[in-house]
């Protein structure tokens, strides 16, 4: 039997025995190494300074915007890569679609240091950004789809599980970035290349073993007492919908609007809040890491505490508490920041955060309800392309306006202002759009055994 064989779906089939609490650990293994994207912020500065070292030079140094599209592009590959290469996942199985992960996201990393050792920002844009997001969206879907399968009885907890580790990469990736870049700087480097190399080889090695414990349940295994059963007024079916036509629903296309705009919201502090905290507040480097750090376990922890509670609640009424609440604190951000509470900035931008990665757990969990189990993982790849197009609206939303804001003479303090204040109006839209979603017509289910 070769290698690749191995990976193979037909070879991971669980037997009877087979604890499915072992999926969780798998699925995290895999998430916490991609989810280091969340954490890149850490490197944005450091990768100013390349040729100045302890200051950027004009002209010879790459700008801030140039360094941000590093972040943009990796997750608007995330999204282009899971849609496209979502039904192959399913065929192929999680260990293969993980191992394959492995490969692009740390390969992406060391091409990424070749860049930087070359100055070349294309090399890297290559490597962080092409090559790695492919392995984020690999990496992203195949554990999820898998976990519920495994749950079928509480899929917003299993998706919660999966998606927290994703949350929580920046909690492991931006002190580690932090600390090898401090091992690794000297007079003529800052580091960032040699950390680049460090953190590809722990990740490959952490990813293969999630690789190595996932398995997928056999077609007729349920959980011992689980009874399925159809609740049409929480939007929960036991039917099943083709990839083919579920992207031709509306409900697929207001759960995309939905998603984007609710990671618009976010992602844009998220992938920026380690200079904007120091830009708002005039704190070090090192304590908007910790900040960046603080929100990732925010993230996380809404991940898996948002997506469970949506089991009892249901996916519609969670997400506008997500979309509403969140709408209403980045409105009540701009007082705090005039007043200079950070305490209270650093209190209601966590709470944003956590409602944000709830927003992600629990969105496969509604996929599952309208959607079925079938083709879920090539679904949730589809609707990824909404992650794709907040990953260029929210950071470039973020970088832009504050550079915009500052260039007009507005106080480098106030220039998220503007910000904030859109962000609030596109959550507001993204809740009229969750509004309107209704379960999917009987017209569009699969007839006959599920594929």
């Amino acid at each position: 039997m070769s290698f690749l064989s191995r990976l193979d779906r037909e070879r991971i089939i669980a037997g009877p025995d087979f604890d499915r609490w072992l999926i969780p650990p798998a699925a995290l293994a895999v998430h916490l190494c991609i989810g280091e994207v969340y954490g890149f912020s850490v490197f944005n500065g450091p990768l100013t300074r390349l040729v100045g070292i302890t200051q950027s030079v004009p002209g010879e140094d790459w700008t801030r915007p140039q360094v941000g599209w590093i972040y943009s592009i990796a997750l608007m590959v995330l999204g282009i890569s899971s849609a496209m290469l979502g039904r192959w996942v399913e065929r192929s199985g999680p260990r293969k679609a993980m191992v394959a992960s492995a490969g692009c996201f740390c390969g992406g990393l060391l091409i990424a240091a070749l860049g930087v050792r070359l100055h070349s920002i294309a090399v890297v844009y290559l490597g962080y950004g092409l090559i790695g997001g492919i392995g984020l969206g690999l990496g992203y879907i195949a554990p999820v789809s898998t976990l519920v399968k495994w749950f079928p009885d509480r899929p917003g907890m299993a998706t919660g599980l999966a998606i927290m580790g994703f949350g929580g990469g920046a909690l492991v990736g931006a002190p580690l970035g932090v600390e090898l870049m401090d091992l690794f700087r000297t007079a003529t480097s800052v580091g960032v290349a040699e950390a680049f190399v460090a953190m590809a080889s722990l990740y490959f090695v952490l990813m293969l073993f999630g690789a190595w414990i996932v398995r997928v349940p056999h077609p007729t295994w349920k959980p011992a007492g689980y009874v399925p059963r159809s609740r049409p007024g929480r939007m929960m079916t036991e039917a099943h919908v083709a990839v083919e036509l579920a992207w031709k629903t509306p409900q697929f296309w207001l759960l995309w609007v939905v998603l984007c705009l609710n990671v618009t919201a976010g992602i844009g502090i998220l992938g920026q809040a380690s200079p904007m905290c120091q830009d708002m507040f005039g704190v070090s480097a090192a304590t908007g890491a910790g900040f960046a750090g603080l929100l990732s376990l925010a993230n996380m922890a809404g991940r898996f505490a948002w997506a469970s509670i949506s089991d009892l609640t249901g996916r519609k009424p969670i997400y506008g508490i997500y979309l509403m609440g969140g709408a209403v604190l980045y409105a009540m951000i701009l007082p705090i920041q005039r007043g200079g509470h950070v305490l209270g900035f650093v209190a209601f931008t966590s709470v944003i955060i956590s409602m944000y990665g709830g927003g992600f757990a629990t969105i496969p969990a509604y996929l599952r309800d309208l959607f079925g189990t079938m083709h879920l993982g090539a679904i949730h790849g589809r609707l990824i392309t909404a992650w794709s197009m907040a990953a260029v609206l929210g950071p470039q939303l973020v970088t832009y306006l504050s550079d915009l804001q500052i260039r007009r003479g507005v106080p480098r303090a106030s220039s998220y202002n503007l910000t904030m204040t859109l962000m609030a109006g596109l959550l507001l839209v993204g809740f009229g759009c969750n509004l309107l979603i209704r379960p999917v017509a009987e017209s569009y289910h699969h007839k006959g055994e599920a594929e």
